[in-house]
């Protein structure tokens, strides 16, 4: 046993359970709480395990658990940037990049490589577990969005298209949650909770 590495595995647990403080602006279902980054992890970890028979492509279902587990652990050192947000832009690389490296750095060489790999191929969204993983990303606040009579949509004012060029991304990982996806977005315009 390699102790060095233990230790280095243990103090990056340590790290990570910072990530259950971060504040995301989507509330959980039909609930006035906002969700933290740790909730929502979980939840897209067991949305791909429950989903991934809709992937328009086979996937590694490990792989994308994997990286629906450790995308957001960036964001203790940079922060969850809210997608709709107009002054800041949500792909804030250059931040996340910097507590990838410290963050996944903890960990000892073999495994910070591998982490760093899965966090770059969920940002780049090219892969087919990676464009399924950033489809779980875009579909678990829509589902919150509509169980909360609009949300954060109106909680700040976010019009439709900027809500449809946002969840759009969900085609590029599955069809048909994509289909189901566009369903509530025009349903929630019908009932007046998003504003075309």
């Amino acid at each position: 046993m390699n102790t060095k590495d233990l230790l280095d595995q243990i103090a990056f647990i340590k790290e990570i359970d910072k990530v259950k403080y971060i504040q995301r602006k989507t509330k959980l279902f039909n609930s006035d709480r906002c969700e933290n980054d740790a909730e929502h992890s979980w939840h897209l970890a067991l949305m791909a395990i429950v989903l991934a028979e809709h992937s328009n492509e086979p996937i590694d279902v490990l792989k994308v658990v994997k990286m629906v587990l450790i995308h957001d652990i960036v964001e203790i050192d940079a922060g969850d940037v809210f997608i709709y947000d107009t002054v800041k832009n949500h792909d804030n690389t250059d931040e996340e990049r910097l507590g990838a490296n410290r963050i996944f750095g903890l960990l000892p060489e073999k495994q910070k490589g591998e982490f760093i790999a899965i966090w770059e191929e969920f940002e780049a969204g090219e892969t087919n577990e990676a464009k399924f993983a950033r489809s779980m990303d875009r579909l678990e606040p829509l589902l919150q969005n509509t169980s909360n009579n609009g949300g954060t949509w109106k909680e700040f004012g976010v019009k439709y298209d900027k809500v449809y060029e946002k969840k759009s991304v969900i085609k590029n990982g599955s069809k048909i949650l994509w289909n189901y996806a566009e369903g509530l977005i025009n349903e929630s315009v019908e009932k007046g909770i998003l504003e075309k």
